[in-house]
């Protein structure tokens, strides 16, 4: 058959991919952490992680999962906005060989129960912010390890407490909550660091993540996507962006919501795997302190 819509690619974009290069997002991950390790991945707030820093503490949050005695196809559910804590936990899981649920923090109880029960998910990290929501339905899930976490809590010393007490007392943004046995995230990587990631095999067969659909003509539903699947989306994407996009020189601004799949997979994953800088925005609604950092950044892309 004749591919006629190849004349209308722009020059430089190819009519395939390799979809052998790699087997897995979690090869593609430990290729650019490796490939660009002094470079920035992650920023939020003013505070940046380095490839170098993705690496280690994916590692050690990957380690700490595996001492749960989690394995290839458990589901660990993350719920949080766009901070540093996502793509550690994100890239942890993969590379622990798990399925990765990605949750709406503004979800309400009953919608997170659905998921949460529908996915089959035993671990959650969440954000403070909402582990209220949580706590009054935990017992009808699944879950059997909360990890919580602070807003603040991958900056640097004095600014980690600053901003933590700031969130949590000054614009009291966390309702009262009580998780008995819940894990602080930063607990997590410290006990992970004293132990040694096992390598898991991955394909392009196995469950990558659960990613819920919006609902809006009935329940959520978790469509499976393979890592065979990301894998050969971040091929298309990296080829389309390549004509224009410099290796690892390019900053994007992250301001939509990396729980659902376009940020995730056009901001946090393709732009890693082509060694740009994401520049996460946790609240996109507040209109002047986005615009604050938007006049402070040389930004060079911006997804919408």
């Amino acid at each position: 058959m004749e591919r006629i819509w190849l004349k209308e690619y722009p020059p430089g974009v190819p009519a395939d991919i390799d979809l052998h290069e790699f087997a897995s997002l979690k090869d593609i991950l430990e290729k650019s952490c490796q490939r660009f390790a002094d470079l920035p991945a992650y920023s939020n707030m003013g505070v940046t992680l380095r490839y170098r820093d993705i690496d280690r503490l994916s590692r050690d949050f990957g380690a700490w999962l595996q001492s749960l005695g989690l394995g290839k196809g458990d589901r660990v559910a993350l719920m949080m906005p766009n901070v540093l804590q996502y793509p550690v936990a994100l890239f942890g899981a993969l590379r622990a060989g798990l399925t990765v649920v990605n949750v709406n923090p503004l979800y309400t109880a009953r919608e997170l129960e659905h998921q949460l029960k529908d996915s089959g998910a035993s671990v959650i990290v969440i954000i403070e912010n909402f582990a209220h929501t949580l706590q009054g339905l935990l017992n009808k899930t699944p879950v059997k390890t909360v990890v919580t976490t602070q807003l603040g809590d991958l900056f640097p010393f004095p600014k980690r407490s600053i901003v933590n007490f700031v969130v949590k007392r000054v614009k009291k943004m966390v309702p009262p909550w009580r998780i008995p046995g819940a894990v602080p995230f930063r607990q997590t990587l410290g006990e992970g660091a004293k132990r040694t990631l096992i390598d898991v095999p991955l394909t392009h067969d196995d469950l990558a993540f659960l990613q819920y659909t919006g609902g809006t003509t009935g329940l959520s539903k978790g469509a499976m996507l393979t890592h065979g699947n990301m894998v050969a989306n971040l091929q298309q994407a990296a080829a389309w962006v390549k004509p224009f996009a410099k290796l690892a020189e390019e900053i994007v601004i992250t301001a939509l919501p990396l729980y659902h799949i376009f940020s995730m997979t056009a901001n946090c994953l393709t732009f890693m795997k082509v060694g740009g800088h994401n520049i996460l925005i946790t609240n996109p609604r507040d209109m002047p302190g986005f615009v604050k950092e938007l006049s402070r950044i040389r930004f060079t892309v911006i997804t919408g």
